[in-house]
C-alpha cells in the first residue's frame, strides 16, 4: 500500500514541519506540497526538505483564471501518474487526518474501509481556544472544538484511489473513471456516489451514515488563533476568492470558531510527531530555513495587523452579513 497526502500551500512556513511530520507518523509514505508565489521563505524550506527526501515539492505559478488549488492539484496528479501511489488525500495546511480506529494510523482506516474507491472524511471544527497570537505547534495548542460534526455545516474531505479519477477539488475527487465508484464512510457504511458526478459538492449522503467521528475525521484548525485567521486575508484563498470570509464575526468565522468541547485524541501521536520534527530540524539547513519563515511571518504580521486593519477586518455583530 502506497498512500500520498497533498496540500497546496502559500506562506505556511511556520506550520509546514508539523503538518508533514504528523502525516508521516500516521502512515503516509508520500508527502507532497504544491506551493505558489511564496514570500515567507517556505518554498526554500520545502526545497531543503525535498533534498533530504522528506517531501516532494511542486512549486509553480497560478495561471490566470485558475485557482491556486486547482493549478496545484493538476501538478500533483501529473506527478503521481508515474508512481505506485494507490491512495491520495488532498487537504489543506490547517487540516489533519484524525483516525479513531485501532492505533489511529492509516492502515487501521484502510483495514475498515479500504475496499472503497473513496473514503468520506468529515470535518471536525476546532476553535481558537482563546489564542490571539500564533501558537506553534498547532496540535497541543488547539484542543477545543465542536461537540461533534454538525450535519447542517459538515463538509468532507476524501481519501480516494488516485487511478480512478482525473482530478480533484478541495473536497472530492473529480472525473470518475468508473461508472459507479464505491464510496464508504470511515466506519465502512456505503454512501451515495452520485455526488462525485456533480459540479459543486462538499457533502456525502446519507449524512447520518457519512459522519462517523469515532472512526475518522479531518481536524480542521480553521482558526489557529485570531491573528492567523486575519492573516488569511493577506495570504489569499485557495479558491482564489476575494470576500469577507476571513473577517472576525463573518459567517465562516462563526461556523468555524467552535470551542464547545475538548478533543485530544489526535495527541496520542504527538510524542512521535515531536520526535520526528526534532530529527528533521537536525538535518542540514532545515532549522535555519524554518527560522527564516518564522521571522518573516512575524514581521509581516506586525506590518499588516495594525489597529486600523483589524477594525476593517472585523464585522459588527449587529450588521447582517453572508460573508
Amino acid at each position: 500500500m502506497s498512500a500520498a497526502i497533498a496540500a497546496c500551500m502559500r506562506n505556511e512556513g511556520p506550520y509546514i514541519l508539523e503538518w508533514l511530520a504528523y502525516h508521516h507518523v500516521i502512515g503516509f509514505d508520500r508527502l507532497i506540497v504544491a506551493s505558489n508565489d511564496c514570500t515567507d521563505g517556505s518554498d526554500r524550506l520545502l526545497d531543503i526538505l525535498a533534498g533530504h527526501g522528506i517531501v516532494t515539492h511542486l512549486p509553480g505559478p497560478v495561471p490566470e483564471g485558475e485557482s491556486p488549488q486547482s493549478a496545484g492539484m493538476k501538478r500533483v496528479f501529473e506527478h503521481l501518474q508515474g508512481s505506485d501511489a494507490r491512495w491520495l488525500l488532498h487537504v489543506d495546511a490547517d487540516e489533519f487526518l484524525n483516525i479513531g480506529l485501532g492505533d489511529g494510523r492509516l492502515p487501521d482506516l484502510l483495514a475498515r474501509s479500504g475496499e472503497a474507491d473513496v473514503i468520506a472524511l468529515p470535518w471536525l471544527l476546532l476553535g481558537d481556544n482563546g489564542h490571539a497570537g500564533r501558537p506553534v505547534p498547532v496540535l497541543p495548542a488547539f484542543t477545543a472544538c465542536e461537540g461533534k460534526p454538525d450535519p447542517e455545516n459538515a463538509k468532507f474531505k476524501s481519501l480516494f484511489r488516485v487511478r480512478n479519477f482525473t482530478h480533484c477539488d478541495d473536497h472530492m475527487p473529480k472525473g470518475p473513471l468508473l461508472e459507479d465508484p464505491l464510496v464508504l464512510s470511515a466506519a465502512g457504511h456505503k454512501l451515495n456516489s452520485g455526488v462525485l458526478f456533480a459540479d459543486k459538492r462538499a457533502r456525502y449522503r446519507p449524512t447520518d451514515k457519512a459522519i462517523k467521528p469515532h472512526a475518522a475525521v479531518i481536524n480542521h484548525y480553521a482558526v489557529r488563533g485570531e491573528a492567523d485567521f486575519l492573516m488569511r486575508n493577506d495570504r489569499g484563498d485557495g479558491q482564489g476568492k476575494q470576500s469577507g470570509k476571513y473577517h472576525l464575526g463573518s459567517k465562516w468565522h462563526r461556523i468555524a470558531n467552535r470551542n464547545d468541547a475538548q478533543n485530544r485524541r489526535i495527541l496520542r501521536h504527538w510524542p512521535a510527531t515531536a520526535a520526528c520534527m526534532a530529527d528533521w530540524r537536525a538535518l542540514p539547513g532545515v532549522a535555519e530555513a524554518e527560522a527564516v519563515c518564522l521571522d518573516r511571518d512575524a514581521a509581516r504580521r506586525a506590518t499588516i495587523l495594525t489597529p486600523g486593519t483589524r477594525r476593517g477586518w472585523t464585522i459588527d455583530p449587529d450588521t447582517p452579513t453572508n460573508a
